[in-house]
Formats: C-alpha cells, sequence, structure tokens
C-alpha cells in the first residue's frame, strides 16, 4: 500500500514535524507513506469571496499536478463524510481488497481546497466541524492512518 498525504504550505513547527516523524516511523510495517508539499499563495488577511477562491483555484491546480489519475484521493474537507476510526480503516480495507494501491490524502491551504480537487476526489473526509489548522491537520491524519492500520491488523494500539 502507498499513501500520499498532498498538502499546501511547508510545515514549519518542529513539534509537528517531530510528531509527524514517529507516526511516519511507526506506519513503515504496514505502508508506503510519503508527503508531498505544494506552494500556498501568499496573500493578506482581508480577502474578498472572489480573491479566496482565486486563491484556492491556484493552490488547486498545483495538488491536481501531483496526483495521479490511478490515485484514489481522499480530500478533506469540512463538509465531508465524518467516519469513526474503525470506519476509516474498514474504509481503507475494503480499497485495498478491491486492488487499490495508491491513496491520497489531501489536505487544502489556509482557505480550504478548489472546487476541481472536490470534484477529482473520489471520496471526501470530514474529521469535525471544528476548522484545524492544516499544518496541526497533517499530524492528526498520520496518527488516524496509523490507527487505522492497527485496526486493520487486530493489533493493540500502543498510546
Amino acid at each position: 500500500m502507498n499513501i500520499t498525504l498532498l498538502t499546501v504550505g511547508k510545515l514549519k513547527e518542529k513539534y509537528f514535524k517531530q510528531g509527524i516523524e514517529e507516526y511516519l516511523k511507526r506506519l513503515q510495517p504496514y505502508a508506503a507513506v510519503s508527503i508531498i508539499e505544494v506552494a500556498d499563495e501568499k496573500a493578506p488577511e482581508n480577502l474578498s469571496t472572489a480573491e479566496i477562491e482565486q486563491i484556492k483555484d491556484a493552490e488547486g491546480e498545483r495538488l491536481l499536478k501531483k496526483l495521479p489519475d490511478s490515485t484514489y484521493a481522499i480530500a478533506l474537507s469540512i463538509p465531508g463524510k465524518q467516519l469513526t476510526s474503525e470506519e476509516l480503516a474498514g474504509k481503507i480495507e475494503t480499497l485495498t481488497t478491491y486492488g487499490q494501491s495508491h491513496l491520497a490524502f489531501i489536505i487544502g491551504g489556509s482557505n480550504g481546497l478548489s472546487n476541481a480537487v472536490l470534484r477529482r476526489a473520489d471520496f471526501q473526509l470530514s474529521f469535525s466541524k471544528f476548522t484545524f489548522p492544516h499544518q496541526l491537520m497533517r499530524l492528526i491524519l498520520v496518527e488516524q492512518i496509523y490507527r487505522a492500520f492497527k485496526i486493520i491488523k487486530r493489533e493493540p494500539y500502543h498510546k
């Protein structure tokens, strides 16, 4: 199983990097996980709706260029479907059972994902109705992917 985290923006915070590295290390027996970062658009704080859409479109184009057609794409989106950890594990297990060997989880920038990325996604996943910083979302996501594999393998989760 190959898993890609396709994200907007560079991760700068050392503490997030350390947490992500720990879960990537734990995931090694289960899947090859890579992270691809695309540049975010620099913009002032107060943007119009049209300017926000332009930013999401530019970031979305960069994301889509890095996403192979054969990859099953899961976009993280607030209005997406909320799953339990067990349901996410079941989804991953089902996808692999039916021949899907490459998954990509897509995390947008601070303004979210473009409509083009959401249309390309095979599934939209919501972790909560809350808004999380996209840097923190990376850490939460890799932890949940790790948890999913522990559930799939029926192994205890080491806290």
